[in-house]
C-alpha cells in the first residue's frame, strides 16, 4: 500500500469546506457526490490522506470547493494525474495549488489553443531511476521555441547558475521534471524560468518571488504541482471575422453560402493573418419550407445542419456528376442574385438531392464509417429523420395539429427507420443528407485548422416551439411560455422569440443530458462557441401566450413584490388601479386623438368605477392580432395603438388564483413612461419608483446568481470549448463576476456600454477576458449606425473619435477605420468584425448603400435572412491594397 497526503494551497474564509474527487474508488470513482472531503490544516493549508494499493492504476483528481453559501465549485482543469506504480516509497506527498476558473491562463488549455493556435516543443526528459521530487509548473504562453526550466539553491538545481538550468519536459499540461534531492539541505530555494530550445540559452525567469521546498521524511516522494508560472497571462491577442454561412459568395455558389465556401473564407482570413471565423447557427430550420425558415435562430433540431448549405458537386462526385446536368443555369441565375433567394435555393438543390440520393443509396448505407456516423447520433439522428418525413407527410411541423405520431414513439421510429419498410426511403433522405452535410462541414473545418485557423460557432439560447426537441420531450420544455427580451435601444417593445422557456428542474432531473449532448455536437465541427443571450441561465424574460409584444413579459424565475410592501410604502394596493389597462377619456384622446370615440364603440366597454376596459373579444394582444388579420383593411398603427393601450398597466398579476393578500405581483417593465403611472398623484409615483427599483436591481441578484451557478459551472465542465457569452441587455449586477468566476469571455460593444453613466464604450477599456466587436448580426453595421442618429454620432465624432468640429453626415471610409482600429488595439483577447464592417472601411470595395448590409432588425420578428456578400470571395483575395492595409494593422497590433 501506499499512503497520498494530500496538500492544497488556499487561503480560506469561514465557512468553506473542500473535498477531492478522482477516477479511483478511494476518491469517489469519479462520482463527485462520493469525493473525500479534506481538513483546515492552517491559513495556508488544507490537507488529507488516503491509501490505495501499490498496483493501482495512474489516477487522475482534482477539489471541490463547497462555500458559505452551500455551492460547490469544481477545479476548472482535471489534468493532475498520479502514477502510483512508479513511486518506490510507501509515502507519496501532494502540494497543489487551487486552480481558479477565472485564472486567464485556463483559457489557453481550451480546444482552440491546444489543438490549433499554440504549438508547443514536445521535449522529452529522462527520468532517473531514483527520485525524491516531481516538479511541475504549467506555462501555456511559451513560443514554439520555448520550454520551462528550474534553478535553485542547491547543485540539482543548477546553484542559481543560469548557464545550468534543469530543462523541463512538457507531459499531460505541465511541464516536468523528476530530481533526486535526497543528499540535500533543506529547505531549497527555486524558481521556474524560460528556456529557449533553438539558441540553447536561459531567457527569463518568471516574477514570482523565490519557491520554497523544505523537508521530509527519507521514505516519501515529494510531487509539486506549483500552478501556473509568473509568466504574462494576456499576451495571446487574436482577430476573426464573422459572417453567417449562408452570406458568403463564391464563384461556385448555388445562390446562397455552403460548407465548401468557408475554404476560401479561411483563405482570405490567413492571408490578413486572422486567427478565427465566426458563424450563426447552422441548425436546420426547415419548418415552413417557406423564406420564413430563413431565421436561423428557430431550428427544427438543436443538432441536425441545414441542407441549404450542401454543396451538390462535392455529393455528387467524378462517380454522378452527370446527374447534375442542367444545373449550370439556375445556379448561376441563382448567383447572381444581390440576396438569397431562400425558397428557389431549398426548391433546387432538394430537387437534386433526391436524384442522387435513389443512386447513391446502396453504396451509403454500406458504408462503415456512415454506420458509425449513425451510431454515434442516434439519439437525435433517428428522431429528426422521422420527424422530417411526418412535417413532410402532414405539411406542416406544428405537430400537435398532426392526425398522428404527434408525440414521440421511440419504437415506431426504429420500424419505420428499417431498409425492409416501405416508408425507409422517406426517412432515409433525412439520414442521408444530414451525413453528407457532416461530411462537408468536418472537411471545411479539418481546412480551417489545417490553416491555423479556429472555428467559433453559435448557440441559440431558444428552440423552436414546433421542433423535433420539443416533440421528442416536451417536458424539458414550458410550452405555455413564450421567450423573449425586454426593451432596448434596439428594439423598443422588447421581442418576443416565440420559443418556450426551459423547464430547468426538469433539465436538472438527468444532469443537463440535453444540454451536455448539444455541446458535444458543437464539439464536432467548434473550437469555441457563443452562448446566445447568457442571461437567460440567470432569468428569461417570459411572455404569457396571449401576449404578442416582448413588453408584456416578466423574469423567470424572479422575486415578486408582495401586496405588503404597498402597505408598508403607505401605499394603498389598488388591483384593478395597478393591474389592469389604465383607460380613461383622456387617455383614449392622448392615444388615439380624433378616433377616441370610435375607438370606444368598437374595442371597449365601460367598467364598474367608470373607466373603461376592453370587450372579452379584444382583451388580449393574440385576439387583437386575430381581429387584424380578418380586417385586412384596417391600418396597422391602429393595432399597434390598441396593443400599447393594453400594456398600459402598472403590475402584472401572479396570483394563480391563490389569495390576493399573499400573492405576489410583478412590475410591468418601463411602468414610469406608462400614462397610468403618469396619472398618478407623486407621493404614490415615487413609493412605487422606489418597490420597482428594488424589484429590479436589487432583491433579485443573490437569487439570479444562484439560478446561474446551479446550470453554468456543470454545462462548462462538459465542454473543452472556449465559451463566450453574449451578455447584452438589461445585465444584472451578479453576471459579470459569475462569468469571470467561471472562466467566461464577455461580449463588449461600443454602442451598447454595460455602464449607464456612459453613451459609448471605449474598446481600450474592455477586460482581457472579452470579445470586442463594433456590431453583431442584430445591428446595423458602423456605415448604417452612423446615419441613424445625428446627435449620437455627432457625440462619437466630438469624444470618442477627438475630433473637433461637425461630424460627417455620411460615415466615410477613414472613420470605419479608426473604429476598426480601436478595436484592434483593444486590451481585450479577441476582436471580432463582421466582414461588412471590415470592408466599409475602403471606399473602393464597400457597398454603395450600408443598409443592403445588415442581417437582421430584431425588432422585426418576420425579418427575412437573405443578406449576402456582393462580392466574391475569389475577389475579395485579389484586392490586394485592402487585405495588406488589414494585414500591417494587425500586425501592429499584435493580433497576426
Amino acid at each position: 500500500m501506499i499512503t497520498i497526503h494530500f496538500y492544497l494551497r488556499f487561503r480560506s474564509e469561514y465557512g468553506q469546506s473542500f473535498f477531492i474527487s478522482g477516477n479511483i474508488p478511494e476518491l469517489g470513482n469519479g462520482d463527485q457526490s462520493l469525493a473525500v472531503p479534506i481538513q483546515y490544516l492552517n491559513n495556508e493549508y488544507w490537507h488529507g490522506s488516503i491509501e490505495v494499493a501499490k498496483t493501482s492504476k495512474t489516477f487522475q483528481y482534482n477539489y471541490i470547493l463547497k462555500g458559505s453559501d452551500g455551492y460547490e465549485t469544481v477545479e476548472s482543469s482535471n489534468d493532475r494525474i498520479i502514477d502510483t506504480a512508479s513511486i518506490k516509497t510507501t509515502e507519496l506527498q501532494v502540494m497543489d495549488t487551487w486552480n481558479y476558473a477565472g485564472e486567464y491562463e485556463n483559457a489557453f488549455f481550451t480546444q482552440p489553443f491546444t489543438g490549433t493556435l499554440l504549438q508547443h516543443p514536445q521535449i522529452t526528459g529522462k527520468k532517473p531511476k531514483n527520485f525524491t521530487h516531481i516538479f511541475r509548473i504549467k506555462a501555456p504562453l511559451l513560443t514554439p521555441v520555448q520550454t520551462m526550466c528550474l534553478l535553485g539553491s542547491c547543485p540539482e538545481l543548477g546553484s542559481w547558475d543560469e548557464e545550468k538550468p534543469v530543462i523541463m519536459a512538457l507531459e499531460n499540461n505541465w511541464y516536468t521534471v523528476h530530481l533526486n534531492l535526497s543528499e540535500n539541505q533543506f529547505p531549497i530555494a527555486y524558481k521556474y524560468g524560460v528556456f529557449d530550445t533553438a539558441a540553447k540559452t536561459f531567457g527569463r525567469y518568471e516574477t514570482f518571488s523565490n519557491r520554497t521546498l523544505h523537508g521530509t521524511g527519507k521514505k516519501q516522494t515529494i510531487i509539486l504541482h506549483d500552478g501556473f508560472a509568473g509568466l504574462p497571462n494576456n499576451s495571446f491577442k487574436g482577430a476573426g471575422v464573422a459572417i453567417p454561412v449562408f452570406s458568403l459568395r463564391s464563384n461556385n455558389s448555388y445562390g446562397v453560402g455552403e460548407f465548401t465556401d468557408i475554404k476560401l473564407l479561411v483563405d482570405w482570413a490567413r492571408s490578413i493573418g486572422m486567427k478565427l471565423v465566426q458563424l450563426l447557427p447552422l441548425n436546420d430550420t426547415t419548418a415552413t419550407h417557406t423564406w420564413v425558415d430563413s431565421y436561423p435562430y428557430s431550428a427544427v433540431s438543436a443538432f441536425a445542419l441545414h441542407p441549404l448549405f450542401l454543396n451538390l458537386e462535392k455529393l455528387a462526385g467524378a462517380k454522378h456528376v452527370k446527374l447534375l446536368d442542367g444545373i449550370a443555369g439556375q445556379k448561376a441565375t441563382l448567383n447572381k442574385l444581390p440576396d438569397v433567394d431562400y425558397e428557389a435555393v431549398m426548391t433546387g438543390k432538394m430537387a437534386f438531392v433526391k436524384k442522387l440520393f435513389a443512386v447513391m443509396k446502396k453504396d451509403w448505407l454500406a458504408s462503415s464509417d456512415y454506420q458509425k456516423f449513425y451510431d454515434d447520433n442516434k439519439h437525435w439522428l433517428l428522431p429528426y429523420a422521422v420527424f422530417c418525413k411526418l412535417r413532410d407527410k402532414y405539411n406542416t411541423s406544428e405537430f400537435d395539429n398532426w392526425p398522428e405520431q404527434n408525440s414521440y414513439d421511440a419504437s415506431l421510429a426504429e420500424k419505420i427507420s428499417s431498409p425492409a419498410h416501405k416508408e425507409f426511403d422517406s426517412v432515409a433522405i433525412h439520414l442521408f443528407l444530414q451525413y453528407q452535410l457532416h461530411l462537408q462541414l468536418q472537411d471545411a473545418v479539418s481546412y480551417a485548422h489545417a490553416n491555423g485557423v479556429i472555428m467559433k460557432g453559435d448557440i441559440p439560447i431558444g428552440i423552436y416551439r414546433n421542433s423535433c426537441d420539443a416533440w421528442v420531450e416536451p417536458g424539458l420544455y414550458n410550452m405555455d411560455a413564450q421567450a423573449g427580451a425586454p426593451p432596448d435601444d434596439f428594439a423598443i417593445k422588447g421581442q418576443n422569440w416565440g420559443f418556450p422557456t426551459y423547464n430547468w428542474k426538469r433539465m436538472q432531473q438527468d444532469g443537463f443530458k440535453w444540454w451536455k449532448q448539444r455541446f458535444e455536437q458543437m464539439g464536432n465541427y467548434f473550437d469555441a462557441f457563443r452562448i446566445d443571450h447568457i442571461l437567460g441561465f440567470f432569468r428569461i424574460w417570459s411572455i404569457p401566450m396571449h401576449a404578442v409584444e416582448g413588453i408584456m413579459g416578466r423574469f423567470v424565475p424572479c422575486i415578486p413584490v408582495f401586496q405588503s410592501e404597498f402597505g408598508e410604502k403607505g401605499i394603498w394596493f389598488d388591483y384593478n388601479r395597478y393591474c389592469k389597462p389604465f383607460i380613461t377619456d383622456n387617455v383614449l384622446n392622448d392615444f388615439f386623438g380624433e378616433y377616441a370615440g370610435l375607438i370606444k364603440e368598437e374595442f371597449l366597454q365601460l367598467n364598474e368605477w367608470g373607466n373603461y376596459a376592453f370587450k372579452p373579444a379584444f382583451d388580449t394582444q393574440r385576439k387583437i392580432e386575430a381581429f387584424f388579420q380578418v380586417e385586412t383593411t384596417k391600418e396597422d398603427w391602429l393595432k399597434q395603438k390598441l396593443y400599447d393601450l393594453l400594456s398600459n398597466v402598472i403590475l402584472f398579476d401572479d396570483t394563480n388564483n391563490q389569495d390576493v393578500s399573499v400573492a405576489g405581483y410583478h412590475f410591468r417593465i418601463g411602468m414610469m413612461e406608462t400614462s397610468s403611472y403618469q396619472y398618478l398623484d407623486d407621493h404614490v409615483k415615487h413609493q412605487l419608483s422606489e418597490l420597482y427599483v428594488n424589484y429590479y436591481f436589487r432583491r433579485q441578484d443573490a437569487f439570479w446568481k444562484k439560478e446561474a451557478l446551479v446550470k453554468l459551472p456543470a454545462l462548462k465542465a462538459s465542454t473543452n470549448m472556449l465559451i463566450c457569452g453574449e451578455d447584452l441587455g438589461m445585465v444584472p449586477d451578479c453576471v459579470p463576476g459569475v462569468m469571470k468566476d467561471l472562466g467566461l469571455l464577455s461580449l463588449e460593444i461600443q454602442r451598447m456600454p454595460k455602464d449607464p453613466k456612459k453613451k459609448f464604450f471605449h474598446p481600450a477599456d474592455a477586460p482581457y477576458m472579452s470579445v470586442v466587436t463594433p456590431s453583431t448580426h442584430d445591428m446595423s453595421t458602423i456605415r448604417g449606425w452612423w446615419e441613424e442618429d445625428r446627435n449620437t454620432t455627432q457625440q462619437f465624432y466630438n469624444n470618442e473619435l477627438g475630433r473637433f468640429g461637425e461630424a460627417p453626415v455620411f460615415c466615410e471610409p477613414w472613420i470605419n477605420e479608426a473604429i476598426i482600429k480601436q478595436h484592434v488595439f483593444s486590451s481585450a483577447m479577441w476582436s471580432i468584425f463582421q466582414l461588412q464592417d471590415l470592408m466599409g472601411s475602403d471606399g473602393k470595395i464597400r457597398r454603395e448603400n450600408p443598409n443592403d448590409e445588415r442581417i437582421n432588425i430584431p425588432a422585426n420578428p418576420k425579418h427575412y435572412w437573405r443578406y449576402r456578400m456582393h462580392i466574391s470571395l475569389e475577389e475579395l483575395l485579389q484586392e490586394t491594397a485592402f487585405n495588406d492595409n488589414l494585414k500591417q494593422l494587425l500586425i501592429a497590433a499584435g493580433r497576426s
